[in-house]
C-alpha cells in the first residue's frame, strides 16, 4: 500500500514514524499546504493528516484512498459525510495527550499564581544579593488549598485536572458545556462558575455553544483576583475582550496555550500585554510532550493495523 503523511512535522522531527513503514511504501512530507493536498494524495491508499483539509475538493481525484488517519484527536479538517459516501474509513487518536495537557494546565497556573516571573527577575537582577534579609515576598501569593477551581468541560482532560486540583486541596466545581451530568464534582451554572471560581480552566471542545464562551460579559462576572487558563481551543476565548479585561484589571491574570489565530497574528490585542505576570502565552504546545507525541504515532500505527485486520479501532467512519 501507498501511505502519504501530509504533515510529518506535526509530531516533531525528533519522533520516529518509521514504524508506519511496516504497512507499505511511505511518503512523508514535512509540511503541506491546502493547495498541494490533492496532488500529493493522488495515488495514496492511506492518508495521515493533522490539519490539512480532506474533503470532496481534495479527495475527489484520489480514487485509491481507503483510510484516513489523524495525527490528532480533532477531525474537523475532514468532511465526514463525504468520507461516508465514498466508503473511506476515518480514525483519530484520543487520549494520547491528556497527561501532558493536565501538566501544562498547572504549569501555567503556578507560574502566574506565585508571581514566578517577578521573583526570578528579582534574584537575577542582583536585587536579592543586595538586600540584608534572607527572604523577599513583596508580591503576595496564596495557596491553592481551600480555593475554588472551576472547570468548563469535564471530559478526560477536565476530569484529570479536577483530580489534581483536588489533590492540592482545592474545591472543584464545573460547568458542563454539553449538558452532561457528573456526580463526582459539584455542577453549577455558567454564571455561578464565573462568580465563584478563583481559577477557571477551559477544557471544552469548540462548537457553536462554546465559541467565545469567555467574552466581555463573562469576564465582568469573574473575581478580580481570578486566573483564567485556556488549554482548549483559541476561539473559546474572545482575545480582544480578554486583553481589555487584563488591562482594566477585571481579572488578575490569564494563561493561554491557544489563541484565536495560530500562529498568533501580530495585531492580536494580546500582543500589547508584555507583562508576563499578567499574561502568559505558550505556542499551542501543551499536548506535545515527547511521550505524548510518541503515543500519537504508535496509536496511529495500531489504527492502521486494526483496519487491515478488518477490525474497528478509534473509528469515526
Amino acid at each position: 500500500m501507498k501511505i502519504v503523511i501530509l504533515e510529518r512535522n506535526s509530531v516533531g522531527p525528533d519522533v520516529s514514524v518509521d514504524s508506519i513503514g511496516e504497512f507499505g511504501e511511505v511518503t512523508a512530507y514535512t509540511d503541506t499546504t491546502a493547495e498541494t493536498v490533492s496532488e500529493r494524495i493522488t495515488d495514496a491508499d492511506i492518508v495521515i493528516a493533522n490539519k490539512m483539509p480532506l474533503n470532496e475538493s481534495t479527495l475527489s481525484g484520489a480514487d485509491n484512498v481507503k483510510l484516513i488517519c489523524e495525527f490528532a484527536t480533532g477531525y474537523d479538517n475532514i468532511d465526514i459525510e463525504y468520507c461516508k459516501r465514498r466508503g473511506i474509513a476515518v480514525c483519530n487518536v484520543s487520549g494520547y495527550s491528556t497527561e501532558a495537557v493536565v501538566q501544562h494546565t498547572f504549569a501555567l497556573f503556578f507560574y502566574l499564581s506565585e508571581n514566578l516571573p517577578y521573583y526570578d527577575e528579582y534574584v537575577k537582577s542582583g536585587a536579592y544579593a543586595a538586600q540584608p534579609m534572607f527572604t523577599h515576598y513583596d508580591r503576595h501569593f496564596t495557596e491553592l488549598s481551600g480555593k475554588t477551581w472551576g472547570i468548563a468541560g469535564m471530559g478526560s482532560i477536565g476530569s484529570r485536572v479536577a483530580e489534581v486540583a483536588s489533590a492540592f486541596g482545592a474545591h472543584v466545581i464545573h460547568y458542563s458545556t454539553s449538558g452532561s451530568k457528573s456526580d463526582k464534582y459539584e455542577q453549577v451554572s455558567f454564571d455561578e462558575l464565573l462568580s465563584r471560581s478563583d481559577v477557571i480552566s477551559l477544557h471544552c471542545p469548540l462548537n457553536d455553544k462554546t465559541k467565545y464562551l469567555i467574552n466581555s460579559e463573562a469576564l465582568s462576572k469573574m473575581k478580580k483576583t481570578a486566573i483564567l487558563i485556556n488549554v482548549a481551543r483559541g476561539k473559546v476565548v474572545n482575545n480582544a475582550d480578554l486583553a481589555q479585561a487584563l488591562k482594566n484589571g477585571s481579572i488578575a491574570a490569564a494563561g493561554l496555550d491557544v489563541i484565536e489565530q495560530e500562529p498568533i497574528a501580530k495585531d492580536n490585542p494580546l500582543m500589547e500585554i508584555q507583562d508576563s505576570s499578567r499574561l502568559l502565552i505558550t505556542p499551542h504546545m501543551a499536548w506535545a510532550s515527547t511521550e505524548a507525541r510518541n503515543r500519537c504515532v504508535s496509536e496511529c500505527v495500531e489504527n492502521i493495523r486494526s483496519y487491515i485486520k478488518g477490525e474497528s479501532r478509534n473509528r469515526i467512519v
